[in-house]
């Protein structure tokens, strides 16, 4: 019924043998971790960018500090200069603005001097230049005061080069004063401000007002007013 059995043979050293025989997979582990540092190895000497040197890294690492503080120090300067910016473009914007209501104040101001104008007598005399009003104050100091408004008719865009000089007649017969001819220059309407010196004593009763087109030339406008 049962087959014949085997003999059984004793080795003393078969479990010797079979001890120092390394298992497959620890083989195969050595052996793939070999290849793979040599593979490592390979693409670093062969394939990557030099390690760089103790000394390299640190020069490189002391660039780098540098270069992130200059960055730093360019952002701080954009920061500031954005602000400097914003500060010039309001400041811009505050004088544009001031300088539009300055224009429409010197509009409104012309217009109103040139209705004021036009409320004025008109010169009696007519001419070129039309003497619309004037008033001479004297003072104590041996002056005469003088305020004048001249217009002409129709200007033709181009302001009128003239000179206005006055004859400052005295309270005592014969007795005058001619000043020195000033020149102005007469748009639409002139107003001429100013003061003359007369003699010590002069007394002034009365002032004509002259308009010529140059010294000693022809008379564009005349007018005689009292002195106050």
């Amino acid at each position: 019924m049962l087959g014949r059995s085997k003999p059984v043979i004793f080795d003393p050293y078969a479990r010797r043998r079979s001890r120092r025989l390394m298992p497959r997979w620890l083989l195969l582990l050595l052996v793939g971790a070999a290849l793979g540092a040599g593979g490592v190895l390979y693409v670093q000497e062969r394939v990557l960018p030099p390690r760089l040197t103790a000394a390299a890294s640190a020069e490189l690492q002391t660039s780098y500090e540098q270069a992130d503080a200059e960055r730093a120090r360019l952002e701080s300067d954009l920061g500031e200069t954005r602000q400097r910016l914003e500060v010039a473009l309001a400041e811009k914007q505050a004088v544009a603005a001031q300088l539009e209501t300055t224009r429409r104040n010197a509009e409104q101001l012309r217009q109103d001097v040139t209705a004021l104008v036009d409320a004025l007598p008109p010169d009696p005399r007519g001419g070129t230049v039309a003497v619309r009003a004037a008033r001479f104050e004297s003072g104590d100091d041996s002056t005469l005061a003088y305020d004048v408004v001249l217009s002409r008719e129709r200007p033709a865009g181009k302001a009128l080069g003239a000179v206005i000089q006055f004859v400052v007649a005295g309270a005592s017969a014969g007795d005058s004063v001619t000043s020195e001819p000033k020149p102005i220059s007469i748009g639409a309407y002139e107003s001429v401000r100013g003061s003359l010196a007369l003699p010590s004593g002069f007394k002034p009763r009365q002032a004509t007002v002259q308009v010529l087109d140059k010294p000693g030339g022809k008379l564009l406008g005349m007018r005689v007013m009292y002195v106050r």
